[in-house]
């Protein structure tokens, strides 16, 4: 029940004022008659504004579709269009007429019942959350149930005051809207210096190279090809390392230098194509410095191994580095191959989202002992003081923002980069001093970058909650002045009953019958 009321106000059940879904509009078009076709996608979230560009011929909507006319008000009916306010007033309908998805329920004002006044009571998150209650079915399926509707009690204002309800909601909203979209262009240009942050620094742009430096200073400098060609080495003498090992444990032990020639050097990155870059890098492939390693599968035969390890997934990568909250745990019966170890670079292999394939996150050995499933790819650096892990990530984090790797991971649905695909992917190799002062000058704008995009959710979610607060002072009579001469709503309420009863008989509602009893 609603308390404290205004003079000149009644409370009234939603069924009184309001016809919900009505069969059909007032005046039935042609079939060859051209309507609005709203589905669930032209409805907006809290505006209660709707797309009704696209048109169809009634023939083809007048059956198997809901049908609402000019001044009606829809609102989803399912989970979670529900709960996100996808409610709109039907305005600007081609003829008149609308028809959309069966997942609406509509709601037809009585004469004297401003439609809008309607619509944002619907758009209250109070009344959202309690039919978010009252939802019938299984999950996934889960719809408001006209029960509830029915028996739903607002607080009526005489009908002019509905109307400067209505004007001062909306001017106090348009308001937040334009403040929203403001905040929202901010958000994007954020994105956008993020992603030209990563463009310079990934191209030699973003700091003084080392070569400028070291000729400012009289001194001389390692340059990349130079750390390239220690990297390579490295990677030769772990590949002889291995492979000895190798046949001495087959018993095989070799007799010569002759197994040695086995060794394929990576073939070195043609750069014909790719970019200048600036003095001292180099391009390089990307298994020429490191090791790239997809992680084991999941199965039901690991599910029930007698030793659980913690593994780290794909959910676990966030656009801020690593959520370790929820982690899961399986067998692994090569545990060593799959073992993270500090600085390793992991890669979110696949996703349904382009934009989201080759995440990144370097892992600092947060968890002991913990391997990696195969959502993600393992890119490790063979000589962590040439290529250092901080730097592959910034590259990385740059090929993904910009939709590199997007462009690399082409498919439907779930799109994958592949550890071979990633064998062969060009990255530049600045002087190892050099990517120092990238990561520690990217780090710094980071930090900044993060400070600004917290305080415009911050205010995102401060929008939220003040346009919540005008909707509810707007049904408890605080948003404008009451005027004495206003004909009170009773008067408006005993006139639409006497309208009802004098029009067809229908089938009285359940809450109806229920008032009336009580």
């Amino acid at each position: 029940m609603t308390k404290h009321l205004p003079s000149n106000w009644a409370e009234a059940l939603l069924s009184e004022v309001t016809e919900i879904n009505p069969p059909n509009p007032s005046k039935v078009p042609s079939d060859s008659a051209l309507v609005s076709f709203v589905p669930m996608a032209a409805v907006e979230e809290m505006t209660g504004r709707m797309d009704a560009t696209v048109a169809k011929k009634w023939s083809e909507v007048r059956k198997g579709y809901t049908r609402f006319q000019e001044g009606d008000v829809v609102m989803a009916k399912i989970t979670p269009s529900m709960e996100n306010g996808k409610a709109a007033f039907a305005r600007g309908l081609i003829g008149g007429i609308g028809a959309g998805t069966t997942e609406f329920h509509v709601f037809r004002p009585r004469e004297g019942v401003e439609g809008r006044f309607i619509l944002h009571y619907l758009l209250q998150e109070s009344f959202r959350r309690q039919a978010r209650a009252r939802m019938t079915g299984t999950a996934g399926q889960l719809r408001v149930p006209i029960q509830f509707l029915e028996e739903q009690q607002l607080p009526l204002p005489p009908t002019n005051e509905q109307q400067r309800i209505v004007d001062a909601v909306e001017s106090y909203l348009s308001r937040f809207d334009a403040a929203v979209a403001s905040l929202e262009r901010v958000h994007t240009k954020l994105k956008a210096y993020r992603a030209s942050v990563l463009n310079a620094a990934v191209e030699g742009r973003l700091v003084p190279t080392e070569a400028e430096i070291a000729r400012q200073e009289g001194r001389d400098y390692e340059p990349a090809q130079v750390l390239l060609d220690r990297i390579l080495k490295e990677r030769r003498r772990r590949w002889e390392e291995a492979e000895l090992a190798r046949l001495q444990k087959a018993g095989k032990p070799p007799k010569d230098d002759k197994w040695k020639a086995k060794y394929e050097e990576p073939a070195p990155p043609d750069a014909s194509k790719a970019p200048e870059l600036p003095e001292g890098w180099c391009w390089v492939r990307l298994e020429q410095v490191t090791e790239v390693q997809l992680g084991q599968q999941r199965a039901p035969v690991h599910a029930g191994a007698e030793e659980q390890i913690p593994y780290v997934r794909a959910a676990n990568i966030t656009w801020e580095g690593l959520d370790l909250s929820d982690v899961k745990k399986m067998g692994f019966p090569n545990p060593e191959r799959y073992r993270l170890r500090w600085g390793d670079v992991l890669l979110s292999e696949a996703s349904g989202s382009p934009m989201e394939a080759g995440k990144p996150a370097i892992w600092r050995d947060e968890i002991p002992g913990a391997c990696y499933q195969k959502t993600l790819l393992r890119v490790r650096a063979i000589d962590e003081r040439a290529l250092l892990p901080e730097f592959l990530r910034l590259v990385f984090l740059r090929d993904c923002v910009t939709g590199k790797f997007a462009r690399l991971a082409p498919g439907v649905g779930i799109v994958h980069l592949t550890a071979e695909r990633m064998l062969v992917w060009l990255i530049p190799l600045p002087p190892v001093e050099e990517q120092r002062r990238i990561v520690e000058e990217v780090e710094r704008l980071e930090s900044v970058q993060r400070v600004s995009m917290k305080m415009v959710a911050d205010t995102q979610r401060r929008t939220v909650r003040l346009r919540q607060s005008i909707l509810r002072w707007a049904f408890e009579g605080k948003l404008v002045d009451q005027n004495p001469s206003d004909e009170p709503a009773e008067k408006l309420l005993a006139r639409i009953k006497a309208e009802r009863a004098t029009a067809a008989p229908v089938k009285e509602s359940r809450a109806r019958k229920a008032k009336a009893a009580s």
